[in-house]
């Protein structure tokens, strides 16, 4: 029973897999560069790029579960493999607010992505993560130079997850029975500001960490540096409803994984030496 897991480089996957290899489940590691990952020795890797289907047989042989990002390029034919591979059940990291529907594009993406992978015929476990923890990793480098978090929404709240909580209920979805056709809303145990979660960067390293409330409009340029301006707009639009209407916490990682799910504090102890001018 080969589990591939893709993505292999990203903070979930890559804790997905340790998680597999550490209880002896059979775990193939794919990915456009996947000897990047840092995996553990001994773990298979194999090349799988979404945008080159000629590398997915290679990937998919012997498979009976995949662990799948949501990515629409691709995908459809992904699947379609992946049904005549003999594929048997796959797990989607989606996203909170899926909707095929939707206005707004990360939603309607996330949603068309489901929707693939439900038209296939495979059994399907669909994980609906909110805000990542991992994404205030792009506070890092200020962090480390200026003791500094900058960015327009100080009193927006979230209930960041830990990747590892992902990565928690992702394993329990691939090699229990019984989460066939679920769908899992992923969030951390308690609402936290923004200029909180600066708060407990700096407990988590040992000196102070200030907020500055940056210009909306520099902010708007350093997201449209790395995505388009669609999703731009929804990011944006998103943080700042969130002052006022933040999305609740759920307790679906305690509900599956029998344990509460991680707090933005031990995320951020957890990662201090991102955070750090230099390693202890």
């Amino acid at each position: 029973m080969t589990i591939l897991v893709t993505g292999a480089r990203g903070h979930v996957a890559r804790g997905l897999v340790q998680r597999l290899f550490a209880a002896g489940q059979p775990v193939r590691a794919a990915g456009r560069n996947p000897g990047a990952a840092r995996l553990p020795a001994g773990v298979e890797t194999v090349l799988c790029d979404l945008a080159d289907p000629d590398t997915f047989d290679a990937a998919l042989a012997g498979v009976t579960k995949v662990f799948l990002y949501a990515e629409r390029r691709g995908l459809d034919d992904f699947v379609t493999r992946a049904a005549t591979a003999g594929v048997e059940h796959i797990v989607l990291l989606s996203a909170l607010l899926a909707d095929p529907a939707s206005t707004d594009a990360i939603g309607r993406m996330h949603g068309d992505a489901e929707q693939a992978v439900a038209r296939s015929g495979i059994a399907w476990t669909f994980l609906r993560p909110g805000a990542f923890a991992t994404n205030t990793l792009q506070w890092a480098p200020s962090v480390r130079a200026e003791g500094v978090v900058r960015d327009p929404f100080p009193d927006s709240r979230s209930a960041p997850v830990h990747e590892a909580d992902i990565a928690a209920v992702a394993a329990l979805a691939l090699t229990e029975p019984g989460h066939e056709g679920a769908t899992y809303p992923l969030t951390g145990p308690e609402l936290v500001s923004r200029s909180r979660q600066a708060e407990l960067i700096g407990e988590a390293i040992g000196r102070p960490v200030r907020f500055l409330v940056q210009d909306l409009e520099e902010y708007r340029a350093e997201l449209s540096a790395w995505t388009t301006p669609q999703v731009a707009d929804v990011v944006i639009k998103e943080s700042a409803a969130a002052v006022d209407r933040p999305l609740p916490p759920t307790d679906t990682v305690e509900k599956v994984t029998g344990r509460p799910a991680r707090t933005y504090g031990e995320w951020a102890r957890d990662h201090a030496e991102d955070f750090r001018d230099e390693p202890s």
